[in-house]
């Protein structure tokens, strides 16, 4: 019977063999030689964590490209996220803006909501930002997504069910309970 490599000597073949081709078309996307670095070495961080023998892949080109392209797509998300929150912060008058200490908490709770928020799907958020973000009413957002009047109430429905579950997952990890009431969505008490 033959001796399969370790899951080690598995990841070190991966890495050697992939990790340049990775680098350079993250670099092409990104345009930033230091954060395509960081994706790449996050790429084989999350790597590391899936099961199963990394030699058995069949396309590993394309399954390294896969987890890349997810984490880009939540890097330029996050980042598009602090560049309007720094871009709204810019704007308010001196003696209004937040603490330093106040705009850190309230950009992790900006890029918590907005990974919970990613977890639904396209049209589900969709829907829910064009909703609550926008005002739309039920009807216009129908329109806009090409869908029925049911669907837009169906997606409404799952929104506010995950942001309700999104509401009890964030006050049990005591996340929002440092926050303003306004942003828990209550009353102050």
């Amino acid at each position: 019977m033959p001796e399969h490599p370790s899951r080690k000597q598995q990841l070190e073949t991966l890495y050697l063999d992939h990790h340049r081709w990775l680098l350079a078309w993250l670099r092409r996307r990104l345009g930033d030689g230091q954060g395509a670095a960081d994706l790449m070495h996050d790429t084989f961080v999350k790597v590391m964590g899936k099961p199963g023998r990394l030699d058995e892949i069949r396309e590993p080109r394309a399954w390294l490209t896969t987890i890349s392209r997810c984490l880009l797509i939540d890097h330029l998300r996050r980042s598009e996220l602090e560049r309007a929150y720094a871009e709204s912060v810019a704007q308010l008058p001196g003696d209004e803006a937040p603490s330093p200490e106040a705009q850190v908490m309230m950009m992790s709770v900006l890029l918590r909501i907005d990974a919970l928020l990613a977890e639904l799907p396209p049209r589900v958020r969709a829907a829910f930002l064009l909703s609550r973000l926008e005002g739309l009413p039920y009807a216009e957002i129908a329109c806009r997504l090409g869908v029925s009047l049911p669907s837009v109430e169906k997606y409404m429905a799952i929104a506010i069910r995950h942001c309700y579950q999104m509401r009890l997952k964030l006050t049990h990890e005591e996340l929002l309970p440092a926050a303003p009431a306004s942003l828990q969505g209550g009353p102050a008490l």
